[in-house]
């Protein structure tokens, strides 16, 4: 049986705290689960098809070598967001640091590959990620074949936002030697 949402409506729920999530997680109550944190709330997270996958593992071969022993490269790993958020984007570029003992809560830049889940990478993760702080935010739009980039963070979005074809390249802001080709993406 599934609830109905709507007789819960005179009711009021509580957010998971993040520091709950991550009691639960390490002990293993959403085992084989994919979903993150997102303001207090469990989200189910698209599946990696290859559509989804492709870019992330082509971003990753980009991204690593360039950016050996300046910053650290997250694929689908946490990271500390604002309002009670633990998002699992799909590249995270970090500053260096050992993350043993808690995710990092910066980022140079925040990068999600976007087929099924474009309207949640702009219109609930880009106003997460600008009040979290994160310096630059990309979001890989599969079926336009574009890269939407965001960039100056303000308290509820990014105050640049600009977008990217084949046959362009986009330079990351926090190391503009780095640089990446939007047609190699797709």
């Amino acid at each position: 049986m599934v609830l109905d949402a709507r007789l819960l409506a005179p009711l009021t729920t509580r957010p998971l705290r993040r520091e709950e999530y991550d009691r639960l997680v390490a002990l293993g109550a959403f085992e084989g689960e994919r979903i993150e944190l997102i303001e207090g709330e469990l989200v189910t997270m698209s599946p990696n098809n290859p559509e989804h996958a492709s870019p992330v593992q082509t971003l990753n071969e980009i991204l690593l070598p360039a950016l050996i022993g300046r910053a650290t490269i997250r694929i689908q790993l946490p990271i500390i967001a604002a309002r009670e958020s633990e998002p699992e984007p799909d590249v995270a570029i970090v500053p260096l640091g050992t993350y043993r003992q808690a995710h990092p809560d910066q980022a140079h830049c925040v990068i999600e590959v976007a087929h099924s889940s474009l309207s949640k990478d702009r219109n609930v993760k880009e106003p997460l990620y600008a009040a979290s702080g994160f310096r630059e935010y990309w979001v890989v739009n599969v079926a336009e074949r574009v890269v939407e980039v965001f960039r100056n963070p303000g308290t509820e979005h990014y105050q640049d936002r600009s977008r990217y074809a084949v046959g362009q390249t986009i330079a990351l802001e926090a190391f503009p030697d780095v640089q990446v080709d939007v047609e190699k993406l797709f």
